[in-house]
């Protein structure tokens, strides 16, 4: 069992990191969404410890209620199983669950770069010309 206490191995402080409060989306939203891509990706695996409540809040300086809602959401979809007392788990999580959730974040990340592109006046053509000598860069490498 691996713990993924903030004060612990680098990568797992790291996990929470990017957590946004200017950001249009929630934050309970975003913490739950970064527990998702990290089993999704195999990062935390089954029975590796997520922070207490109150340790995640007070490192991201929020409301522990934004915490709770969050581990409550993922404990309804399956991600974590919640002991009273113990902590939070990571669960084992079906291997379609975790192509379902690579293939929602991939799709996010795509709406995200048609978003960011029109803005700065890119369009998806050209976009899409970069995305595939890029990925075709990396291939020959």
């Amino acid at each position: 069992m691996r713990h993924t206490m903030l004060g612990g191995r680098a990568e797992r402080g790291m996990l929470f990191d990017d957590i946004d409060p200017r950001s249009p989306t929630p934050l309970y939203a975003q913490i739950s969404a970064r527990v998702r891509i990290a089993v999704a990706a195999g990062d935390l695996g089954p029975g590796d410890t997520l922070p207490s409540v109150r340790v995640l809040a007070r490192y991201l300086r929020v409301n522990p209620a934004t915490v709770s809602r969050a581990y409550r959401d993922l404990a309804a979809d399956g991600f974590v199983e919640r002991r009273h007392g113990q902590g939070t788990f990571i669960q084992e999580v079906p291997s379609f669950l975790r192509d379902e959730e690579r293939a929602a974040t991939a799709q996010q990340l795509v709406r995200t770069l048609l978003q960011d592109g029109a803005r700065l006046g890119i369009d998806a053509e050209e976009l899409s010309r970069v995305f595939h000598s890029e990925v075709g860069a990396e291939i020959i490498e």
